[in-house]
């Protein structure tokens, strides 16, 4: 693909089945359970996103030094399993991903007896291991705002630990459902966990064999709620969706109720059609931070004005989130201001603004910035640069919206 795209004004209905990638989150927790537990499992329906074939990649490889590139999940999951394993081994990524936080973690598993060292700056990768000897603790105590994928690293290694592993969360839990889907996913693989209060306990126990079908990823549906909220007219059916999904970001059906969307759940997939939306919500995303993009870009074109809080996290994701869509949302004359700490304000632009050329929008190598503004196009012919990051974790987007009858130059 070009270094940008065209994307033309659409006002005709959308109307169409979306054949939505698989959950990147489940896929990546998938795949390292039934590594830890032989390879015996049988997973369906993998996500394509290259975050989930860069998991799969270094699981099997026997390579001395593992590159992430850019995937966070992939990072975190891998120091957990690397840092219990029985040989020497490097990881490392992306100059972005070297920059992002780690320290937590890994002394987390220094802790329980792993031997991680930096070899760059303390705190970040990349990070050397040392064969695993010794547990020297069955306990930890780590802060509940911090990064779930932090939590599920330890969690999915635990059952595996000698005298398995008790994790105390100090404090508020962020990403709640993201630790949930974890537990849930380690139950279908036959390992038991309590999670009670701040505690989660995870006993010494082996994986079984099982398998499991990988649902569609609700991130990615999120996009599709922003497309038909600006259209005109919409029916929309998403396939591979459960009503009771074990993915946070299912909160969006909730969500964008208020800015327009109604869902209806039937058949294992879910049908969004329009209804009336509100002029203003107040909305936590602690729990689903990486819907917040889709939100502002929607809710800025809609004009609702937003008071938002849990985006503490958005600053250390693929570029700072929220830095980034402040410039873009600029360019739809719309204002994304932190008033005062943890609480953000967003303000549609004033009645009567108005666009004549196309919109130019920059991605920041980052996947969910591309995805979130192209619907866009549903008002305005839109420009994205850099369409490719969308591989991170959606390769088939451009296609999709083309299905759609979205024109694509």
């Amino acid at each position: 693909m070009s270094e940008s795209i065209n994307l033309a004004k659409h006002q005709s209905k959308l109307s169409l089945t979306v054949p939505l990638t698989s959950s990147k989150s489940e896929s990546n927790r998938a795949l390292l359970i039934k590594k830890l537990g032989g390879d015996l499992a049988q997973l369906d329906n993998l996500s394509t996103a290259r975050d989930t074939v860069t998991m799969e990649r270094l699981l099997s490889s026997s390579d001395e030094t593992l590159d992430v590139l850019d995937a966070g999940t992939v990072m975190r999951f891998m120091t957990a399993y690397l840092a219990t394993g029985s040989e020497k081994k490097i990881i490392t990524g992306t100059p972005r991903m070297c920059l992002r936080p780690i320290k937590i973690l890994v002394e987390a598993l220094n802790q329980l007896g792993a031997q991680i060292t930096y070899l760059g700056e303390e705190g970040f990768p990349p990070l050397e291991f040392q064969p695993f000897a010794k547990q020297k603790t069955a306990s930890l105590t780590i802060p509940g705002n911090i990064s779930s994928q932090y939590i599920s690293a330890l969690l999915m290694i635990a059952p595996t630990l000698p005298d398995g592993l008790t994790i105390t969360l100090e404090g508020e839990i962020y990403s709640r459902p993201y630790i949930e889907m974890t537990l849930n996913l380690m139950k279908r693989f036959g390992v038991e966990g309590q999670f009670e209060g701040q505690t989660i306990t995870v006993k010494n126990q082996p994986y079984q064999s099982n398998s499991y079908t990988i649902e569609s990823d609700w991130s990615g549906a999120s996009y599709w709620y922003s497309m038909v909220a600006l259209a005109s007219d919409a029916e929309v059916t998403l396939t591979g969706l459960r009503e009771q999904s074990n993915q946070g970001d299912s909160a969006i059906a909730q969500i964008m109720e208020g800015i327009g969307v109604k869902s209806e759940f039937k058949d294992n997939a879910v049908l969004l059609t329009k209804c009336d939306q509100k002029d203003h919500l107040v909305i936590d995303f602690k729990s689903c931070p990486d819907l917040a993009q889709t939100v502002f870009v929607c809710a800025a074109i809609k004009g609702v004005s937003l008071e938002m809080t849990g985006l503490e996290s958005l600053r250390i994701k693929e570029t700072d989130r929220t830095a980034a869509m402040a410039t873009e949302l600029h360019k739809l004359g719309a204002k994304l201001e932190e008033t005062k700490p943890g609480t953000w304000i967003l303000t549609p632009a004033p009645a009567g603004y108005s666009i004549t050329e196309p919109l130019a929008f920059d991605t920041y190598d980052d996947h969910r910035m591309a995805m979130a503004l192209a619907p866009v196009c549903m008002y305005h012919d839109v420009i994205i640069h850099e369409p490719d990051v969308v591989v991170k974790s959606y390769p088939e987007y451009w296609d999709h919206l083309k299905l759609a009858g979205i024109k694509i130059s």
